[in-house]
């Protein structure tokens, strides 16, 4: 059964680490470019001082770079998360929205660096905020992205 854009968002918001967290992924673009998801704060989900947790923060960002990037560039990639961090700036103390763009340049550039069947590690970047835009948190995901070793073309013959 081939993934869509529609059916990846129900299945997210029926997952249960998102669903008992008060995570929703509102929006998934069709051309997988996009995506909007959002951090409810509720007594279930608040930390000791009131605010969100720092893993919800994390966890409301973790899957989508590697989800969008490998279904931009296709089943002739490999696509896995390296490493993440994450950065608190302010404390979360009403909902909060991560909001994910992949850019074409972005794709190109990750085609061109593993034409070859080179690994390519790349961070991407997203600020979690609230719906009036103020930043909460700074997430990090680096990606190793590499083309499947069947996919390489051979090269030219000197």
């Amino acid at each position: 059964m081939k993934s869509t854009p529609a059916r990846l968002r129900r299945v997210m918001n029926l997952w249960p680490p998102f669903l008992f967290s008060g995570i929703r992924v509102q929006a998934v673009s069709a051309d997988w470019r996009y995506a909007r998801v959002r951090l409810k704060l509720a007594w279930y989900n608040r930390n000791y001082v009131k605010t969100h947790f720092g893993g919800s923060l994390f966890s409301m960002t973790d899957p989508f770079w590697m989800i969008l990037v490998m279904e931009c560039l296709g089943r002739d990639y490999v696509v896995w998360d390296q490493a993440g961090g994450i950065e608190f700036v302010a404390p979360g103390r009403e909902d909060v929205y991560a909001e994910f763009t992949v850019e074409e340049t972005v794709l190109d550039e990750l085609r061109a660096a593993t034409a070859t069947g080179e690994k390519c590690l790349r961070w991407f970047d997203v600020d979690v905020k609230t719906a009036t835009g103020e930043v909460v948190a700074r997430v990090r995901k680096q990606l190793y992205v590499r083309r499947k070793r069947d996919r390489v073309a051979a090269p030219e013959p000197a």
